[in-house]
């Protein structure tokens, strides 16, 4: 098989959270692209429902699930809806996240439950649902969006460095224990210009990160889908367990504190 030619998901089915903007929208895409049948999970269905919209113009395959993935009752609602519109499911992208910065002294412990919840126990239960599926259909890839603040050592961001650590790891143990059948990794993006940057975004903030960024420039959404495409494809076959650093060469936080 030509080199090219192993970058390709056709006959594979992946639901992917986060889906209806950003990040998780451009993977859905660039899954679709390379031959996948996309279910596209999110909280606001008008999003994923336009994104599924937009797959099937292009004539892919493309079902829209509205998912809270805070809530365990929708999180198996999403991976039946996929089994009912696919009759498979052999990939997963753990994209659904996020948080801000915190005070360690102001947050309370309750809201930083929510934090680890929200991150980590939200894609651990999304990964015994789905790796069932991914057993009988012979194999199985799993993606888990990470953060580079998971390493970075920055003030103000104990509880998303924390959740974003904790899925770090959970994503190499749990790569162990699925082997050979399923491979699990991660993409760390660094600073992406998404919807939520943008409306937080000045002139003076993004002079920083550009000059604390050795590429000079932020990361766009097609950035982490082109590595979630490989590493769903038979081009990374031999990868697993293993993060993807996407983030302008940045060794620290290049976010102004």
């Amino acid at each position: 098989m030509a080199l090219i030619e192993q970058f390709t998901l056709q006959g594979k089915v992946a639901l992917v959270t986060g889906a209806g903007k950003g990040i998780g929208r451009a993977i859905a895409l660039a899954y679709a692209e390379a031959g996948a049948s996309v279910a596209c999970a999110a909280r606001t269905l008008s999003d994923v429902e336009s994104v599924a919209a937009e797959i099937r113009a292009a004539g892919g395959k493309a079902v829209a699930v509205q998912c809270d993935v805070n809530d365990a009752r929708q999180r198996e609602a999403a991976v039946a809806a996929t089994l009912d519109a696919f009759g498979k499911l052999t990939h997963l992208v753990n994209n659904a996240g996020g948080g801000g910065p915190n005070h360690p002294l102001k947050l309370s412990w309750q809201e930083f439950d929510q934090s680890m919840h929200f991150n980590v126990t939200t894609a651990y239960h999304f990964i015994q649902l789905c790796a069932p599926h991914m057993f009988e259909a012979g194999s199985g890839n799993v993606i888990n969006i990470t953060s580079g603040a998971a390493r970075y050592i920055q003030r103000g961001f104990s509880r998303y460095a924390a959740a974003k650590a904790a899925l770090t790891q959970l994503g190499f143990m749990l790569a162990q224990d699925f082997a050979p059948t399923i491979r699990i990794n991660a993409i760390a993006p660094g600073p992406i210009m998404t919807d939520a940057l943008a409306g937080v975004m000045t002139d003076e903030i993004r002079e920083v990160m550009e000059r604390n960024t050795p590429l000079k420039c932020l990361g766009d959404t097609q950035d982490i889908a082109a590595a979630a495409l490989y590493l769903a494809t038979p081009a990374s076959k031999w990868v697993t367990g293993k993060v993807i650093e996407v983030d302008g060469g940045a060794e620290s936080s290049v976010f102004p504190t």
